[in-house]
């Protein structure tokens, strides 16, 4: 039997939920069973309540506002321990129609991936303003190129996970889930791939890009931490080839000009070249160090696996 459960991490949304409750669909070929978790993050207009009175299946309520990362990974925690097979993650705002919530999920049910993320196919979307598209395009490349996979639409939050995957990620940032989990699905080789959707009008602005220059600084600083979590020697190697370069350059002149016997150029290029030396050495050892950080942090994330199964094996 499998069951899916549909979560929405919520935060001031009594409005647009309705409609967004309206539209998820109430059976999904391959799925036995479909329920509805609603994640209330520490709402003050009622939005808890909207859910109740709409039938939701189960509904959790933070006291205080953690956060869409928080909040979707403690949905996450939850679908698990209600026995989720597959768990569907969409937006209160009815951004996200449900009529492709079977299309997420088909390639998790055939077995072809573990998780699976809505292209929104950014150029069709009318409401987003040319900067915002080229920001998106940017971002997502960036992406890509982080976590080695091919997913055209890294910030979208339309997607779908297996319980596999749900158990094996865990999220760090409490900003947005969206750019850290496809990075750590790439590293940990969880299958992922993408499938075409549209999306609804907009029913009110982002409440994460409310300041564009904001949000550019806080997804480059998330996608440089997770990174360097995970490949912080490779980072620190190229790094070091900086100073290293420069210094070698300069020992060399120093040498060309001692050599020659020239009474000028000697003691500077030696010194900056001797700093230069040490700093990329330095600079290696931090990498050294930032893979043992890794490893350390691989096992430790093995281990939480390990106990978020039990747990949730025992929640069932």
């Amino acid at each position: 039997m499998t069951k899916l459960i549909i979560q929405i991490p919520c935060f001031n949304e009594a409005e647009t939920l309705p409609a967004t409750l309206a539209d998820l669909p109430k059976e999904v070929s391959g799925c036995d069973q479909v329920e509805v978790l609603v994640i209330d993050d520490g709402s003050t207009d009622g939005t808890s309540e909207v859910a109740h009175n709409s039938g939701v299946d189960h509904v959790m309520i933070l006291p205080r506002n953690t956060g869409l990362a928080n909040a979707f990974a403690v949905g996450l925690q939850r679908a698990l321990e209600l026995g989720a097979d597959v768990i569907v993650n969409t937006d209160g705002d009815n951004q996200y129609p449900g009529r492709y919530i079977s299309d997420l999920v088909k390639p998790i049910l055939v077995g072809k991936a573990d998780m699976v993320v809505g292209d929104r196919q950014i150029e069709t979307i009318r409401h987003f303003s040319a900067m915002k598209r080229l920001l998106q395009r940017v971002g997502s490349w960036v992406v890509r190129w982080a976590s080695g996979t091919d997913v055209p639409d890294t910030t979208s939050g339309f997607r779908a996970f297996s319980r596999e995957s749900a158990l094996r990620l865990t999220i760090y940032s409490d900003y947005t889930y969206t750019l850290e989990t496809i990075i750590q699905a790439g590293k940990r080789n969880i299958a992922i791939t993408s499938v075409p959707i549209t999306t609804n009008e907009v029913r009110r602005q982002s409440r994460l890009i409310r300041n564009i220059p904001a949000y550019i600084a806080i997804s480059a600083a998330t996608i440089v931490r997770i990174f360097l979590m995970y490949e912080g020697l490779r980072v620190f190697l190229g790094l070091s080839l900086i100073p290293l370069m420069a210094g070698t350059f300069l020992l060399g002149r120093f040498g060309y000009f001692y050599l020659s016997q020239e009474e000028s150029g000697h003691v500077q290029s030696l010194v900056v070249a001797a700093i230069l030396m040490v700093l990329g050495f330095l600079t290696i050892l931090l990498g050294l160090l930032a893979d043992l950080i890794a490893q350390n942090r691989r096992m430790n994330e093995d281990i939480l696996y390990r106990v978020r199964k039990s747990e949730a094996g025992r929640q069932v």
